[in-house]
Protein backbone atom coordinates (compact mmCIF):
# COMPACT_ATOMS: atom_id res chain seq x y z
CA UNK A 1 0.00 0.00 0.00
CA UNK A 2 1.46 2.95 -0.57
CA UNK A 3 0.98 6.57 0.90
CA UNK A 4 -1.50 8.29 -1.76
CA UNK A 5 -3.90 5.41 -0.99
CA UNK A 6 -6.41 5.36 2.29
CA UNK A 7 -8.33 1.79 3.32
CA UNK A 8 -11.16 2.08 5.95
CA UNK A 9 -13.74 -0.17 7.29
CA UNK A 10 -16.88 -0.70 5.58
CA UNK A 11 -20.06 2.08 6.96
CA UNK A 12 -22.47 0.11 8.95
CA UNK A 13 -24.85 2.51 10.52
CA UNK A 14 -26.08 5.44 8.92
CA UNK A 15 -28.79 8.08 10.88
CA UNK A 16 -30.89 10.71 9.10
CA UNK A 17 -32.29 13.76 11.54
CA UNK A 18 -34.83 15.79 10.71
CA UNK A 19 -36.37 18.53 13.00
CA UNK A 20 -33.37 19.27 14.72
CA UNK A 21 -34.43 22.95 13.98
CA UNK A 22 -38.15 21.78 14.24
CA UNK A 23 -39.51 25.03 11.99
CA UNK A 24 -37.18 23.76 9.07
CA UNK A 25 -39.55 21.55 7.62
CA UNK A 26 -37.65 19.85 4.73
CA UNK A 27 -35.79 17.44 6.64
CA UNK A 28 -38.93 16.97 9.16
CA UNK A 29 -41.13 16.15 5.58
CA UNK A 30 -38.74 13.86 4.70
CA UNK A 31 -38.11 11.97 7.67
CA UNK A 32 -41.56 11.72 8.28
CA UNK A 33 -41.47 10.01 4.76
CA UNK A 34 -38.91 7.37 4.75
CA UNK A 35 -40.43 6.26 8.48
CA UNK A 36 -43.22 5.47 7.04
CA UNK A 37 -41.76 3.71 3.41
CA UNK A 38 -38.09 3.82 3.87
CA UNK A 39 -37.29 2.08 0.53
CA UNK A 40 -36.02 4.62 -1.51
CA UNK A 41 -32.98 5.17 1.63
CA UNK A 42 -32.16 1.78 1.77
CA UNK A 43 -29.19 -0.16 0.61
CA UNK A 44 -27.83 -3.36 0.49
CA UNK A 45 -25.61 -4.36 3.95
CA UNK A 46 -26.29 -1.15 5.29
CA UNK A 47 -28.76 0.24 8.48
CA UNK A 48 -29.81 3.43 7.89
CA UNK A 49 -32.19 5.02 10.28
CA UNK A 50 -34.60 7.85 9.73
CA UNK A 51 -35.01 10.15 13.54
CA UNK A 52 -36.85 12.64 14.36
CA UNK A 53 -34.44 14.75 16.95
CA UNK A 54 -36.57 17.47 18.32
CA UNK A 55 -40.52 15.79 18.18
CA UNK A 56 -41.64 19.06 20.50
CA UNK A 57 -39.58 21.33 18.86
CA UNK A 58 -41.20 20.11 15.52
CA UNK A 59 -44.75 19.77 16.62
CA UNK A 60 -44.89 23.68 17.72
CA UNK A 61 -43.19 24.51 14.30
CA UNK A 62 -40.48 26.44 16.27
CA UNK A 63 -36.57 26.30 15.96
CA UNK A 64 -36.88 25.12 19.89
CA UNK A 65 -38.22 24.75 22.84
CA UNK A 66 -35.67 25.67 25.79
CA UNK A 67 -32.53 26.29 23.77
CA UNK A 68 -30.87 25.12 20.66
CA UNK A 69 -30.64 21.89 20.14
CA UNK A 70 -27.91 21.78 17.56
CA UNK A 71 -25.52 24.12 20.57
CA UNK A 72 -25.72 21.35 23.08
CA UNK A 73 -24.09 18.41 22.16
CA UNK A 74 -20.59 19.61 24.28
CA UNK A 75 -19.33 17.27 27.38
CA UNK A 76 -20.62 19.60 29.71
CA UNK A 77 -24.37 19.40 28.80
CA UNK A 78 -23.92 15.39 27.76
CA UNK A 79 -22.46 14.86 31.61
CA UNK A 80 -25.32 16.56 33.14
CA UNK A 81 -27.25 14.49 35.89
CA UNK A 82 -30.72 13.80 34.17
CA UNK A 83 -33.70 15.39 35.44
CA UNK A 84 -36.77 17.45 34.95
CA UNK A 85 -35.38 20.15 35.55
CA UNK A 86 -32.93 20.33 32.56
CA UNK A 87 -33.83 22.28 29.86
CA UNK A 88 -35.51 19.67 27.00
CA UNK A 89 -33.09 20.07 24.68
CA UNK A 90 -30.09 18.78 27.04
CA UNK A 91 -32.05 15.67 28.11
CA UNK A 92 -32.72 15.32 24.21
CA UNK A 93 -29.69 15.55 23.61
CA UNK A 94 -28.34 13.11 26.39
CA UNK A 95 -31.26 10.54 24.68
CA UNK A 96 -29.75 11.01 21.47
CA UNK A 97 -26.20 10.86 22.37
CA UNK A 98 -27.12 7.72 24.31
CA UNK A 99 -29.11 6.17 21.15
CA UNK A 100 -26.38 7.36 18.52
CA UNK A 101 -23.24 7.76 19.91
CA UNK A 102 -22.25 7.65 23.01
CA UNK A 103 -19.60 10.53 21.41
CA UNK A 104 -16.37 9.30 20.40
CA UNK A 105 -17.96 5.52 20.79
CA UNK A 106 -16.62 2.73 18.59
CA UNK A 107 -20.08 1.65 18.52
CA UNK A 108 -21.80 4.93 17.57
CA UNK A 109 -23.30 5.62 14.16
CA UNK A 110 -20.74 5.83 11.52
CA UNK A 111 -22.04 9.22 9.62
CA UNK A 112 -25.34 10.94 11.13
CA UNK A 113 -27.12 12.80 8.28
CA UNK A 114 -28.58 16.18 9.85
CA UNK A 115 -30.90 17.95 7.80
CA UNK A 116 -31.30 21.69 7.82
CA UNK A 117 -32.73 24.78 6.57
CA UNK A 118 -31.43 28.24 6.02
CA UNK A 119 -33.37 31.45 5.15
CA UNK A 120 -30.45 32.83 3.23
CA UNK A 121 -29.43 31.90 -0.41
CA UNK A 122 -26.99 29.26 0.10
CA UNK A 123 -28.09 26.78 -2.14
CA UNK A 124 -27.58 23.44 -1.69
CA UNK A 125 -24.63 22.98 1.13
CA UNK A 126 -22.68 20.43 2.66
CA UNK A 127 -20.72 21.03 5.98
CA UNK A 128 -17.44 20.06 6.30
CA UNK A 129 -16.02 20.08 9.80
CA UNK A 130 -12.27 18.32 9.23
CA UNK A 131 -10.52 19.51 6.16
CA UNK A 132 -8.30 16.01 6.35
CA UNK A 133 -11.03 13.60 6.24
CA UNK A 134 -10.44 11.61 3.00
CA UNK A 135 -14.05 9.86 3.36
CA UNK A 136 -15.74 13.04 3.78
CA UNK A 137 -14.02 14.68 1.21
CA UNK A 138 -14.33 11.90 -1.42
CA UNK A 139 -18.27 11.82 -0.60
CA UNK A 140 -18.67 15.58 -1.35
CA UNK A 141 -16.80 14.95 -4.33
CA UNK A 142 -19.41 12.47 -5.35
CA UNK A 143 -22.47 14.59 -4.30
CA UNK A 144 -20.99 17.71 -6.28
CA UNK A 145 -20.16 15.70 -9.18
CA UNK A 146 -23.35 14.09 -9.10
CA UNK A 147 -25.08 17.36 -8.98
CA UNK A 148 -23.83 19.14 -11.12
CA UNK A 149 -24.33 21.39 -12.74
CA UNK A 150 -26.70 22.09 -9.92
CA UNK A 151 -24.05 23.64 -7.91
CA UNK A 152 -23.47 22.36 -4.43
CA UNK A 153 -21.11 24.52 -2.36
CA UNK A 154 -18.98 23.15 0.81
CA UNK A 155 -18.88 25.07 4.24
CA UNK A 156 -15.79 24.08 6.19
CA UNK A 157 -16.23 25.32 9.82
CA UNK A 158 -13.30 24.28 11.18
CA UNK A 159 -11.63 26.92 13.11
CA UNK A 160 -9.77 27.12 16.49
CA UNK A 161 -12.08 29.36 18.65
CA UNK A 162 -15.33 29.07 17.06
CA UNK A 163 -16.16 25.44 18.30
CA UNK A 164 -19.81 23.98 17.24
CA UNK A 165 -21.36 21.39 19.79
CA UNK A 166 -23.40 20.67 17.08
CA UNK A 167 -26.05 17.28 16.65
CA UNK A 168 -23.72 16.39 13.51
CA UNK A 169 -20.93 15.80 16.30
CA UNK A 170 -21.98 13.03 17.96
CA UNK A 171 -21.13 10.83 14.69
CA UNK A 172 -17.73 10.24 13.21
CA UNK A 173 -19.14 12.40 9.31
CA UNK A 174 -21.04 15.00 9.95
CA UNK A 175 -23.23 16.63 6.45
CA UNK A 176 -25.72 19.19 6.63
CA UNK A 177 -27.87 20.30 3.69
CA UNK A 178 -30.71 23.76 2.74
CA UNK A 179 -31.89 26.28 2.06
CA UNK A 180 -35.72 27.51 2.49
CA UNK A 181 -38.20 30.03 4.76
CA UNK A 182 -38.58 28.91 8.40
CA UNK A 183 -41.71 26.87 8.90
CA UNK A 184 -42.43 26.52 4.93
CA UNK A 185 -41.96 24.06 2.11
CA UNK A 186 -40.86 24.01 -1.36
CA UNK A 187 -40.72 21.14 -3.44
CA UNK A 188 -37.96 22.39 -5.44
CA UNK A 189 -35.77 22.62 -2.25
CA UNK A 190 -37.15 19.18 -1.13
CA UNK A 191 -36.03 17.36 -4.56
CA UNK A 192 -32.42 18.89 -4.25
CA UNK A 193 -32.24 17.98 -0.39
CA UNK A 194 -34.09 14.29 -1.87
CA UNK A 195 -31.56 14.01 -4.29
CA UNK A 196 -27.86 15.28 -1.89
CA UNK A 197 -29.28 11.75 0.21
CA UNK A 198 -29.86 9.66 -2.77
CA UNK A 199 -26.26 10.36 -3.77
CA UNK A 200 -24.70 10.32 -0.48
CA UNK A 201 -26.24 6.76 0.01
CA UNK A 202 -25.27 5.46 -3.28
CA UNK A 203 -21.64 6.73 -2.39
CA UNK A 204 -21.49 4.89 0.72
CA UNK A 205 -23.26 1.70 -0.91
CA UNK A 206 -20.34 1.71 -3.59
CA UNK A 207 -17.69 2.65 -0.92
CA UNK A 208 -19.18 -0.82 0.87
CA UNK A 209 -19.43 -2.96 -1.96
CA UNK A 210 -15.49 -2.41 -3.15
CA UNK A 211 -15.23 0.75 -5.50
CA UNK A 212 -11.81 2.47 -5.60
CA UNK A 213 -12.28 6.22 -5.45
CA UNK A 214 -9.17 7.95 -7.17
CA UNK A 215 -7.48 10.95 -5.47
CA UNK A 216 -9.85 14.18 -5.95
CA UNK A 217 -10.07 17.69 -4.65
CA UNK A 218 -13.19 20.06 -3.66
CA UNK A 219 -13.11 24.13 -3.68
CA UNK A 220 -14.21 24.78 -0.34
CA UNK A 221 -15.25 28.07 1.51
CA UNK A 222 -13.24 28.06 5.32
CA UNK A 223 -14.77 30.32 7.63
CA UNK A 224 -13.13 33.16 8.89
CA UNK A 225 -15.04 34.89 11.23
CA UNK A 226 -18.61 35.79 11.84
CA UNK A 227 -20.03 39.43 11.92
CA UNK A 228 -22.28 41.08 13.64
CA UNK A 229 -24.85 43.72 12.99
CA UNK A 230 -23.54 47.31 13.65
CA UNK A 231 -25.63 48.28 16.94
CA UNK A 232 -26.49 51.38 19.17
CA UNK A 233 -25.62 52.18 22.51
CA UNK A 234 -28.37 50.17 23.38
CA UNK A 235 -27.81 47.05 21.73
CA UNK A 236 -30.41 46.86 19.24
CA UNK A 237 -29.63 46.57 15.31
CA UNK A 238 -28.66 50.10 13.85
CA UNK A 239 -27.81 49.38 10.53
CA UNK A 240 -29.01 46.08 7.96
CA UNK A 241 -27.90 44.17 5.32
CA UNK A 242 -27.21 46.13 2.21
CA UNK A 243 -28.98 45.36 -1.38
CA UNK A 244 -26.23 44.94 -2.82
CA UNK A 245 -24.76 41.63 0.14
CA UNK A 246 -28.11 40.55 0.32
CA UNK A 247 -28.97 37.39 -1.64
CA UNK A 248 -25.20 37.34 -2.08
CA UNK A 249 -24.01 34.17 -0.67
CA UNK A 250 -20.65 32.39 -1.52
CA UNK A 251 -19.92 35.21 -4.09
CA UNK A 252 -16.85 37.20 -3.69
CA UNK A 253 -17.10 40.53 -1.50
CA UNK A 254 -14.20 43.39 -1.76
CA UNK A 255 -13.20 45.50 0.45
CA UNK A 256 -15.05 49.09 0.24
CA UNK A 257 -18.25 47.10 -1.27
CA UNK A 258 -21.32 48.06 0.86
CA UNK A 259 -22.26 45.31 3.67
CA UNK A 260 -25.01 47.38 5.69
CA UNK A 261 -27.11 50.57 5.47
CA UNK A 262 -28.69 52.42 8.36
CA UNK A 263 -32.37 54.15 8.38
CA UNK A 264 -30.72 57.30 7.04
CA UNK A 265 -28.95 56.19 4.18
CA UNK A 266 -25.60 55.51 5.38
CA UNK A 267 -23.36 52.87 3.60
CA UNK A 268 -21.28 51.07 6.07
CA UNK A 269 -19.03 49.03 3.60
CA UNK A 270 -16.50 45.88 4.15
CA UNK A 271 -12.90 46.82 5.76
CA UNK A 272 -9.57 44.86 5.86
CA UNK A 273 -7.67 44.29 2.56
CA UNK A 274 -9.02 40.95 1.40
CA UNK A 275 -11.59 39.52 -0.47
CA UNK A 276 -13.92 37.44 1.23
CA UNK A 277 -17.48 35.20 0.69
CA UNK A 278 -19.94 36.39 2.79
CA UNK A 279 -22.29 33.32 4.03
CA UNK A 280 -25.48 32.74 6.14
CA UNK A 281 -26.50 36.32 4.98
CA UNK A 282 -29.36 37.74 6.90
CA UNK A 283 -30.08 33.99 8.10
CA UNK A 284 -33.41 34.50 10.62
CA UNK A 285 -32.09 31.99 13.18
CA UNK A 286 -29.12 33.86 13.68
CA UNK A 287 -30.58 37.32 14.71
CA UNK A 288 -30.47 36.11 18.24
CA UNK A 289 -26.87 35.17 17.84
CA UNK A 290 -25.75 38.34 16.42
CA UNK A 291 -24.63 36.85 13.41
CA UNK A 292 -25.25 39.23 10.11
CA UNK A 293 -22.93 36.69 8.01
CA UNK A 294 -19.74 34.81 8.27
CA UNK A 295 -16.92 35.94 5.98
CA UNK A 296 -15.07 33.00 4.73
CA UNK A 297 -11.89 32.35 2.28
CA UNK A 298 -11.93 29.85 -0.72
CA UNK A 299 -9.12 26.98 -1.10
CA UNK A 300 -8.57 24.09 -2.46
CA UNK A 301 -8.85 20.47 -0.54
CA UNK A 302 -7.49 16.76 -1.48
CA UNK A 303 -8.46 13.73 -0.53
CA UNK A 304 -6.55 10.63 -1.20
CA UNK A 305 -7.59 7.56 -3.29
CA UNK A 306 -10.14 5.28 -0.73
CA UNK A 307 -11.34 1.71 -0.51
CA UNK A 308 -12.88 -0.43 1.72
CA UNK A 309 -10.58 -2.89 3.72
CA UNK A 310 -12.53 -5.65 3.05
CA UNK A 311 -11.89 -5.61 -0.90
Amino acid sequence: MTSCHVTKDPIKKVAIFGGTHGNELTGVFLVKHWLENGTEIQRTGLEVKPFITNPRAVKKCTRYVDCDLNRVFDPENLGKTMSKDLPYEVRRAQEINHLFGPKDNEDSYDIIFDLHNTTSNMGCTLILEDSRNDFLIQMFHYIKSSLAPLPCYVYLIEHPSLQYATTRSIAKYPVEVGPQPQGVLRADILDQMRKMLKHALDFIHNFNEGKEFPPCAIEVYKIMEKVDYPRNENGDIAAIIHPNLQDQDWKPLHPGDPVFLTLDGQIIPLGGDDTVYPVFVNEAAYYEKREAFAKTTKLTLSAKSIRSSLH
